[in-house]
């Protein structure tokens, strides 16, 4: 930051629109998790739905950085906890939704946004970064969910089959999606 930028924040009115605006962000980055769990398919042969949502607790990280990230999921999880319609509508909603098979990936939710976010924003912001970043995401956000699935059937390729195998191509997909509009999104200078 520029000593012309500390200068145009300089009158407290300055202080509190920027800081409405960065409420602002976080809650519009909670309300497009939310929407995009909405995006949900049931699988057969899982409990586990596939949905748009890792995409958007990714995308959400990638942009908005670890900070602004790691706060918009924690504001999702509380809308989530205290009954807004904010989680896939395949699962039981509000706090039991957590309790749920589904709630190890939920939880990590804002750990990953923060990783994702904090990877990219440690260096250069490219495409290549960007995969990096949020292949690390996908990693803790799995290591989470296969963990609280394994506590559910107390076999790690139970876990594995429920919450792994059936994900990996949309996993992928999803991770090239969110990274590619990262890495153009910061090469404009939008932030």
């Amino acid at each position: 930051m520029g000593k012309s930028a500390v200068q145009v924040l300089s009158t407290p009115h300055e202080r509190a629109v920027e800081a409405l605006r960065q409420v602002a962000v976080v809650v519009s980055a909670s309300a497009f998790v939310a929407l995009c769990a909405h995006i949900s398919i049931p699988l057969p042969y899982t409990p586990v739905p596939l949905t748009a949502q890792n995409f958007g607790v990714l995308l959400v990280g990638l942009l908005l950085g670890s900070r602004r990230g790691f706060a918009a999921l924690t504001l999702y999880l509380l809308e989530g906890i205290v009954g807004l319609p904010v989680f896939s509508p395949t699962g039981p909603g509000g706090v039991a939704q957590l309790f749920g098979v589904t709630g190890g990936f939920l939880l990590a939710y804002p750990l990953v946004a923060f990783l994702a976010g904090f990877i990219l924003e440690s260096g250069k912001r490219s495409f290549a970064r960007a995969a990096v970043a949020a292949v690390a995401g996908e990693i803790l956000l799995f290591a989470g969910g296969l963990a609280w699935l394994y506590v559910f059937t107390h076999s790690l390729a139970k876990a594995a089959y429920f919450g792994l195998y059936w994900f990996v191509a949309a996993e992928v997909i999803k991770i090239m999606l969110a990274a590619g509009i990262a890495s153009r999104w910061r090469r404009n200078g939008i932030s």
